[in-house]
């Protein structure tokens, strides 16, 4: 794993950060490619099949809870999923209005395919992290988005894996 080294002339600082951010989203980009390719579906959809088989029977409202993203979002990525033909939807017996979500072959199959964990790496390192060190890195980022010019808060609810997908 290579470290890039903190520069010690203060106009370098910037542009080491930059590098920092090129490696977690090219990274990021590389994994969702390598998962598209391998599972025939785009990572956000493979996260919700990947959700799903870890709770069958999951609703929409606790899967979007789960994905921290928008419930109608959520909404979309399943309809085009059960289109599909990856997810089923089956009415729950205890409350007949609520539907609860179920793979089928085609997604237990899609889910065999992956490389690793559907979320990306991303979370998967985060979650290593140390409490400190993500309480650290959550002001830090805040302080950047603060300066950010065309800050757009709407990405907050969209999965990593369509932003470096559709970089638009």
């Amino acid at each position: 794993m290579m470290t890039l080294p903190l520069p010690t002339a203060t106009p370098q600082v910037p542009l080491a950060v930059l590098q920092q951010f090129r490696v977690i989203y090219g990274t990021m980009r590389q994994y969702f490619r390598e998962v598209e390719e391998r599972c025939g579906l785009p990572g956000s959809q493979m996260w919700i099949l990947q959700e799903v088989q870890r709770c069958p029977g999951l609703g929409v409202t606790d899967l979007a809870a789960l994905l921290a993203i928008h419930q109608s979002t959520c909404s979309q990525l399943v309809e085009k999923l059960v289109a599909r033909g990856y997810l089923i939807k089956t009415r729950r017996h205890e409350d007949q209005r609520r539907v609860g979500l179920h793979l089928a072959p085609a997604g237990v199959k899609a889910i065999a395919a992956l490389p690793g964990s559907a979320e990306g790496a991303l979370p998967e390192a985060l979650s290593a992290m140390p409490e400190v060190a993500l309480q650290t890195l959550y002001i830090n980022l805040s302080e950047l988005i603060r300066h950010l010019p065309g800050r757009n808060d709407a990405f907050a609810s969209v999965p990593l894996a369509d932003i470096a997908r559709n970089p638009q």
